[in-house]
């Protein structure tokens, strides 16, 4: 199999990361982190002028004639600089759904998140789903034309930063049902609508959503309704993909700092490199991340196969890329010393964000369970 990019991928790859280079490093970043807005508006669009909210877009739709691969390249780079701006949020999952929207949808959003001026956040955790995308208690009553939204929506991340939400809501059937889900896009802004801005532990941003009768038109639905799990899911493991290839990123970065180090730092005289113990866990650490990035080429791959294949390669990339995560963060901690905790440097912030990508979009045990039951023999 080639795996080999294309000359505009690989384009892509080193104009992103030189920019990261010169105008995003550790110090930079953390200005930005602890800035009020806790974002650069300034790089969203210096993002946006070099065509990186385009690329994964056909040219139909406006964009660049990318899809999936294109945004495996943007998130590996993304990773190396633990990039807070919400490219995730907006572009694979915004433009992930409105893609697939109606032509009007097409029409009205695609071209403002490719631009940068609409930015997306993905409104579908809630406080007792566990992972669970079908378990819903926001609701989507049918009034007139329209609908009126109810609920609350937990840990949605770029939210404050958002100009528009895609919110899952239940429309009809149980709690857990796999019918009765619907996708809506509702502007931020939206009358009913109600948030609680907060920083999470890796320097990002996300937002508690409330939605107190907030009436959208019929024109805001997403695909069918009652029947928008099978969309959600497939989003879903795209944005699984991405994150797979920022970890990749971030394990690559942390298991060179700790590299440079294990140089720098003697102990009884010696580099702490050339002690033989430390040259084996770093060793363990490289192959672990190269198991993430071959892991992360397939789940790539296969989106675009059957659902159950999509699926199974991206809970296997899941669960291989939170255990590499952890191992590799723990271990340039570890090596580090007490000095790794700080947080003037920079591998504990890297570790901080391997943490949270084990945590999104479900976690080692939820997608172990997951690819569990997808590879399950059926019952006789």
């Amino acid at each position: 199999m080639d795996f080999n990019f294309t000359e505009e991928q690989g384009m892509l790859r080193d104009s992103l990361a030189k920019m990261i280079r010169d105008q995003y490093s550790f110090e930079a970043r953390r200005k930005i982190v602890e800035s009020k807005d806790g974002w650069s508006q300034e790089m969203w669009g210096q993002f946006a002028e070099l065509g990186l909210f385009m690329a994964p877009f056909s040219e139909e739709d406006g964009g660049l004639g990318g899809g999936p691969i294109d945004s495996m390249v943007v998130m590996e780079e993304f990773g190396r600089g633990i990039v807070v701006e919400p490219y995730v949020p907006s572009v694979v999952c915004g433009g992930g759904f409105l893609k697939r929207g109606s032509d009007a949808q097409k029409e009205e959003y695609l071209s403002g998140i490719m631009s940068g001026e609409n930015v997306f956040a993905f409104a579908y955790a809630e406080p007792r789903g566990r992972y669970n995308l079908a378990d819903l208690e926001t609701t989507a009553k049918k009034e007139g034309d329209g609908y009126v939204l109810n609920g609350h929506k937990a840990v949605v991340i770029g939210g404050p930063w958002a100009t528009h939400l895609v919110v899952t809501a239940r429309t009809s059937g149980g709690r857990r049902d796999a019918k009765g889900v619907t996708v809506f896009v509702v502007e931020k802004s939206a009358p009913g609508i109600t948030t609680r801005d907060y920083p999470t532990v890796d320097g990002r941003r996300a937002s508690e959503i409330y939605f107190e009768n907030v009436s959208v038109g019929a024109e805001a639905v997403i695909g069918e309704v009652d029947n928008g799990l099978p969309l959600i899911e497939l989003v879903t493991d795209e944005a699984i993909a991405a994150l797979c290839a920022e970890a990749c990123g971030t394990m690559k970065v942390a298991h060179e700092m700790t590299v440079e180090y294990s140089r720098q730092r003697k102990q009884f005289g010696t580099p702490i490199g050339k002690f033989q113990v430390l040259q084996h866990r770093m060793v363990d650490m490289f192959m672990e991340y190269e198991q993430s990035v071959s892991m992360t080429y397939m789940a790539t791959l296969k989106l675009g196969e059957s659902a159950e294949d999509r699926m199974k390669a991206a809970s296997a990339a899941k669960v291989r890329i939170g255990q590499s995560g952890r191992f590799v963060g723990q271990s340039a901690i570890q090596i580090h010393g007490g000095m790794g905790m700080t947080d003037e440097l920079a591998v504990g912030h890297y570790f901080k964000r391997m943490t949270m990508i084990d945590s999104e979009f479900g976690n080692v045990d939820h997608h172990l369970k997951r690819y569990t039951e997808l590879t399950a023999p059926a019952a006789a």
